[in-house]
């Protein structure tokens, strides 16, 4: 049975643990009501976590769908997966909400999907956080694993998408995980993306969080800049991945209308299968050979991809910004317009060139030191920016 199947068959059942006693042990109750706040948990079942294929690990898992808000502000379902340390550990424990890169629009690529079997996009740089002693809420964003398309790129939706993954972590009812946890947001290139949106939208969204800051990397900060630089090159692709996206979270923005046969078919393609194929299959395409119309010359188009813009309000908490400087899917001069932006408003960014990195080497290399200074924000210890 599918992951799509399984959901919908826990929302038509109205699953949900009650937010007044959560806890992740306990059956669900079949005659709930659907969860009514964002970061209500509707189900929980346990899961498991393999960094690698049969790679053991001492934790505990749980796969999660909880109430979440789209873009639009309506009421929406996104599922996820929760790992703690399992080290006897009773006391408060940091909570670290995690965002993945780009593993493609198919329910298949979700990372919930791929946990039991060890082959999860960046499942071994999570297991590094994990051994660290922390507790982990990994979201599989808007429409990847549940009902509906994935908003791929779409800012609003991912920040909403982390921050109500660490409320429902909280809400399992699981020891030394609980409102009280000291709370950090991390991710990489998509996942940049979301946990930066994460960082701005927390005073806002979610200041009932107790976040301590945010390590953010390779952030796609403005979709247009992005578009312009990979259009007919290596990560042409994903112009066509993140306007599928947009598209989800947008209907009336109408993409199938914009598309020739080719570029139709191609987009097809993306729906249903993972980033690996993908960045074969899409690369060194151009807009104009694809499409009738290039859509992003189009005023809504634009209007909604600015929409997912970074750097116009500050985050509250420190962040930590890194970027490779020879990154050839993200400009290095879009990381460091955010780090302009996010100075400009008077945030604390301490902000870190990877020298000579491009953008699969940026999260391999940068993943560690960032870990790093989330553990010192964890720690109490003040931190040091350089705007």
């Amino acid at each position: 049975m599918s992951l799509r199947t399984r959901v919908a068959g826990a929302l038509a059942a109205g699953l949900l643990l009650s937010a007044a006693a959560p806890t992740a042990f306990a059956a669900a109750d079949d005659e709930a009501a659907p969860a009514a706040r964002p970061g209500d948990v509707v189900s929980s079942a346990p899961t498991a976590f393999h960094p690698l294929p049969g790679q053991w690990t001492n934790t505990r898992a749980w796969h999660i769908t909880y109430r979440s808000t789209t873009a639009t502000g309506g009421p929406d379902v996104v599922s996820g997966t929760v790992i703690v340390p399992n080290d006897g550990r009773t006391g408060q424990r940091p909570l670290v909400t995690y965002a993945v890169g780009t593993v493609g629009l198919g329910d298949s690529c979700a990372p919930s999907a791929n946990f039991p079997y060890g082959t999860a996009v960046e499942a071994t740089l999570i297991n590094q956080i994990v051994q660290r002693g922390w507790a982990v809420a990994v979201t599989d964003y808007e429409g990847l694993g549940t009902p509906g398309d994935h908003t791929y790129t779409v800012g609003r939706a991912e920040g909403t998408a982390m921050l109500d993954a660490a409320r429902a972590a909280q809400r399992l009812g699981i020891p030394g995980v609980s409102a009280d946890s000291p709370v950090g947001i991390m991710g990489y290139s998509q996942g940049g993306q979301a946990s930066s949106w994460a960082a701005e939208l927390h005073d806002s969204y979610a200041p009932d969080l107790k976040v301590k800051g945010t390590a953010t990397g390779g952030v796609p900060a403005d979709l247009m800049k992005v578009a312009r630089s990979n259009d007919g090159g290596l990560g042409s692709g994903l112009i066509f991945m993140a306007a599928a996206g947009q598209d989800a979270a947008f209907p009336e923005l109408g993409l199938d209308a914009y598309l020739n046969p080719a570029g139709q078919k191609l987009v097809d393609y993306f729906r249903t299968n993972c980033v690996a194929v993908d960045t074969v299959v899409g690369s060194f395409k151009k807009i104009t050979d694809l499409t009738v119309e290039n859509p992003l010359e189009q005023p809504d188009w634009q209007a909604r991809l600015a929409e997912s813009r970074l750097g116009t309000h500050a985050p509250d908490a420190p962040v930590y910004l890194y970027h490779g400087s020879v990154d050839e899917l993200i400009p290095y001069e879009v990381g460091k317009g955010l780090r302009a932006d996010w100075c400009e408003r008077g945030a604390n960014v301490s902000w870190h060139t990877l020298p000579l990195l491009g953008h699969i080497g940026g999260v391999t290399v940068g993943a560690l030191p960032a870990a790093d200074w989330l553990a010192d924000r964890f720690a109490g210890r003040a931190p040091v920016g350089n705007c």
